[in-house]
């Protein structure tokens, strides 16, 4: 197995396992894990035998690799959140059709079918999570992160979303609400941060390099210099 399927089976297969921790620090455990889990084990022993049964071909696996490694992904988002930022008549469709107009950018898949944008303002702010398992908007971010199918993020986002932002190193005021959006497999949400003071003179691309993955879920702020906030 070369080392950019291993890389995607392990990002895709094994962050399922969680423990109790915050968000943050689960993620940071499975970044360090040396050893591979059992069900990363598993999971690679059921590629291998499945392509020895004849019954997946390789090809067929670089191909859905390639395809979440550079057809799919949070550079996806950031460009319809760019766009979103310089044409208002994009953002009213972005608002009340998202799928609509998220293909008009050319991007749309299974997972994308039904989704919702969440549009950030001075006085409220998105969250989005997935209590039941890690639904995501894959067209526009790509596969999910760790921290997002962590147990410690699914649940305590929900009792705590501003503790849970705070871990994040997101602070907000007092007097701004916190709308907490749980996913599902029929619907799935990806938040439009607001526009960073100081970029009026930016063209779509350098705003687009901008936004983050994190952004996009409600964990983060776009800053301008391109730092999360």
């Amino acid at each position: 197995m070369d080392q950019t399927r291993r890389d995607f089976v392990i990002a895709a297969g094994a962050a399922g396992t969680g423990g109790g921790g915050s968000p943050k620090e689960e993620a940071h455990q499975h970044s360090h894990q040396d050893v591979p889990s059992d069900l990363t084990l598993r999971v690679k022993a059921l590629e291998s035998l499945l392509i020895e049964k004849g019954l997946v071909e390789p090809a067929a696996l670089d191909a859905l690799i390639d395809t979440f490694e550079h057809k799919v992904g949070p550079k996806n988002g950031a460009r319809v959140v760019a766009r979103a930022w310089v044409d208002p008549a994009y953002k009213q469709r972005l608002l009340s059709d998202a799928p609509s107009a998220i293909a008009e950018l050319g991007f749309r898949s299974g997972q994308g079918e039904h989704m919702m944008v969440l549009e950030n303002g001075p006085k409220v702010h998105n969250l989005v999570i997935c209590t039941l398992c890690s639904c995501y908007p894959w067209p526009v971010l790509g596969l999910p992160p760790v921290w997002y199918k962590s147990s410690a993020y699914r649940s305590r986002a929900v009792i705590d979303p501003r503790g849970v932002l705070r871990e994040f190193g997101l602070e907000l005021p007092d007097d701004v609400e916190v709308r907490v959006w749980d996913s599902t497999a029929e619907l799935r949400y990806l938040v439009l941060p607001e526009r960073p003071a100081g970029t009026e003179d930016f063209s779509e691309e350098q705003l687009a390099s901008l936004v983050s993955r994190d952004a996009m879920v409600g964990v983060a702020k776009v800053a301008a210099h391109g730092d999360a906030q």
